[in-house]
C-alpha cells in the first residue's frame, strides 16, 4: 500500500513522528480487507486485537515522501498470528515491525476464520 507523508504526520523536527509508522501499518492491514469489500472483523463483537509489537526504526521519512507498506504472514496459530510489516521509501527499508494479533469473539480468544488467513497471507 502506498502512503504519502503529510504535514500532520511530522514532528517538530520535520520527520515522521514515530507512532505514525505503526498507524501506516494498521492502515495497510485494514486495506487488505477493504480491497476485497470486506472488513477486518468477522461480524459483530469479533476481530483482531494487538498483543505485542516489536518495532525497528531503521531510517526516516519526511514531508512529501511516498512510502510503500508491505505485509506478510510470519507465523500462524489457531487464535493468533504474527505479521511482519515493512515500510520502504523508494527501495530503502526505513521501518519494520512484527506484530502479534489475537482474534477475539465476544472478548475471548477464538479460532481465526480461514478467510482471514487467506487475506492476510496474500
Amino acid at each position: 500500500m502506498k502512503i504519502r507523508v503529510y504535514y500532520e504526520d511530522t514532528d517538530a523536527g520535520g520527520i515522521v513522528y514515530h507512532t505514525n509508522y505503526i498507524k501506516y501499518c494498521e492502515r495497510a492491514r485494514s486495506e487488505l480487507f477493504f480491497q476485497q469489500d470486506l472488513e477486518p472483523n468477522d461480524g459483530e463483537l469479533s476481530g483482531f486485537v494487538v498483543k505485542h509489537i516489536d518495532a525497528n526504526f531503521i531510517g526516516r521519512a519526511v514531508l512529501g515522501d511516498m512510502l510503500q507498506v508491505t505485509t506478510e504472514l510470519f507465523q500462524r496459530k489457531k487464535a493468533s498470528l504474527i505479521l511482519k510489516q515493512s515500510i520502504f521509501k523508494d527501495k530503502e527499508q526505513i521501518f519494520e515491525m512484527k506484530i502479534t494479533l489475537v482474534f477475539v469473539r465476544l472478548g475471548k480468544p477464538s479460532k481465526i476464520p480461514e478467510k482471514m488467513y487467506e487475506i492476510l497471507g496474500s
